[in-house]
């Protein structure tokens, strides 16, 4: 398979496209027969907040994150029902990826959508006003159906931040993996290789994890300068966990 074959994209289908019951009408449109692409990896996730928050790390500290961050965890459509509280996330693999899913998503924007790329699935989307404790609107939420990855390196950030290297079929994965020869153990934010009451196991010996990922968890361990987060790395391993 060649380099360009291999292409990733992530897609999370958001809540709002799952109370509008638009998860089939947005998948005929991402399916093989429009894009050429694969799904290469699916799940449905209950979001944590620890996902959340790394999923829309850049937009940290801006006014309309909270907001942001209670629309990707589904409390915003669903607050008094858990049940519902999920997205699809679906990596899609081939040629253009990143490019060709951005296309049929059409403008972040739902009303850009409309005027500018009216029928893409984004163009059924709408704008849902920010209020501060006063009541005054200060900003908008663009609750818009779906997220697609808008660079190749967010793709990859983003994929390695959902999904974990097993969720993938070994000739589909796009990045680089390695197997882990140590132990690491996750509790309330802090790594550790031992075992403590109460901690739980993200990667053990013999794990197949991503490449870059193995190595902040080392870098933090060995407390040595790190390349990302602890929280990016172990959130995908807490999907879906109750804890």
């Amino acid at each position: 398979m060649s380099g360009k074959e291999l292409d990733q994209t992530l897609v999370l289908i958001k809540p709002d496209a799952l109370k509008n019951s638009l998860t089939g009408y947005v998948l005929s449109l991402l399916s093989e027969f429009h894009t050429g692409l694969r799904f290469a990896g699916t799940k449905i996730v209950h979001v944590s907040k620890m996902l959340a928050e790394e999923h829309y790390a850049e937009h940290r500290g801006k006014h309309f994150f909270p907001p942001l961050i209670e629309y990707i965890t589904g409390l915003s459509h669903y607050p008094d029902e858990p049940i519902k509280q999920r997205v699809v996330a679906i990596v899609y693999q081939g040629i253009d990826a990143v490019p060709k899913i951005r296309a049929i998503a059409g403008p972040t924007n739902p009303l850009v959508a409309r005027e500018q790329k009216p029928g893409c699935i984004r163009s059924l989307g709408t704008l849902f006003p920010i209020k501060d404790k006063d009541g005054q609107i200060i900003d908008q939420r663009m609750d818009n159906l779906i997220h697609a990855s808008a660079t190749d390196l967010e793709a990859e950030r983003e994929i390695k931040l959902w999904f974990m290297p097993n969720d993938i079929p070994p000739y589909m994965q796009g990045y680089a993996t390695k197997k882990s020869e140590r132990h690491f153990y996750f509790k309330d934010g802090k790594l550790s290789e031992d075992h403590v009451p109460g901690s739980f196991c993200i990667v053990a010996p013999g794990d197949i994890v991503w490449e870059s990922d193995l190595a902040i968890l080392h870098a933090i361990a060995d407390g040595t300068p790190s390349k990302g987060t602890l929280e990016s790395v172990v959130a995908k391993y807490l999907v879906n966990q109750i804890r």
